[in-house]
């Protein structure tokens, strides 16, 4: 296996930090998809069909949009909400005060949206977001691009299992994940945020010494460009459930932080990066997808 995979296996064999773990909400259904904002940290629940805030007291439902099954929630420079319709295929809006708004189902040119999952804002006051396609192993996933004016545009296709995406720090390169490949791919960003020269980036099975095949789920980039990963194994004892990984800029595994359920599939920063809140799901192969939501020193 070689020196790589070595290292790899003495870092993902790290003792739980089940100490450090706050457990935030511990009644979550289906959490995912959180963000940082405004002094509150917003998450979705897909079996609830709600946004949810946990303001650093108590946590309470921002706004409920029936039949959406929503998986990510972000601001855009509006001034309001956006949430991946999974179910419904459409993007949601929501007005600053909770109210639901208009949504989007198509881009510019007509393509429509099919399952909507994860968001990633850019530097430029625009939005990524992936479209995970009909089926799991069908390539009729795409990435999409909504600019600080609003007009959406097809950035990416012919990918599969669409799902976490995050921008560099300097605005020149998406990572996007496909989860049924077990793989975080990088395209080049262009001026005008088009997206170019796919390639591979990291390869999870590869990164993690084929123990098992994973299914990495969402990710995000802290301000030092370290990408840290989510997963969402099918069984919940899985090795190396319940951990997130921590890559640099090269795909060198750095650290883990594990949790103590099995999927993990999305975190956020608190805004000086000192804690990770991380959505999770205990109860994954039954509706409603019982969870919780934690917070873990970043270190």
């Amino acid at each position: 296996m070689g020196w790589l995979a070595t290292a790899a296996a003495a870092i993902l064999a790290s003792p739980t930090e089940a100490a450090d773990v706050t457990v935030l909400n511990s009644a979550t259904q289906f959490a995912e998809g959180p963000v940082w904002y405004h002094g509150k940290l917003y998450y979705v629940e897909y079996d609830r069909n709600t946004v949810t805030t946990w303001d650093g007291r108590k946590n309470e439902i921002f706004v409920s949009d029936p039949g959406c099954g929503p998986s990510a929630v972000v601001p855009n420079t509006a001034g309001e909400f956006l949430t991946t319709c999974y179910d419904n295929g459409s993007i949601g809006r929501i007005s600053a005060g909770g109210t639901l708004l208009p949504r989007y189902t198509q881009d510019k040119d007509g393509h429509k949206f099919i399952a909507p999952n994860d968001f990633a804002p850019d530097g430029r006051g625009g939005i990524y977001f992936t479209d995970s396609g009909h089926k799991l192993q069908a390539d009729d996933s795409k990435v999409f691009y909504i600019s600080a004016q609003g007009t959406i545009t097809l950035a990416a296709d012919n990918l599969r299992s669409t799902n976490g995406l995050a921008v560099s720090r300097d605005d020149k390169i998406l990572y996007v994940i496909e989860t049924e490949k077990s793989r975080v791919l990088q395209f080049s960003i262009g001026p005008d945020a088009s997206l170019s020269e796919q390639r591979l980036f990291v390869d999870m099975n590869e990164l993690t010494g084929h123990v098992t095949k994973m299914f990495p789920d969402g990710m995000k980039i802290d301000s030092k460009g370290q990408i840290y990963i989510g997963q969402s194994p099918r069984d919940a004892h899985a090795p190396l459930a319940g951990k997130i990984f921590v890559v640099n800029a090269d795909a060198k595994l750095l650290r883990t932080l594990t949790l103590p359920s099995p999927q993990v599939p999305n975190l956020a920063f608190s805004p000086d990066e000192k804690t990770l809140y991380v959505t999770a799901v205990d109860q994954i192969d039954k509706v409603p997808h019982a969870g919780k939501l934690y917070s873990i020193p970043n270190l």
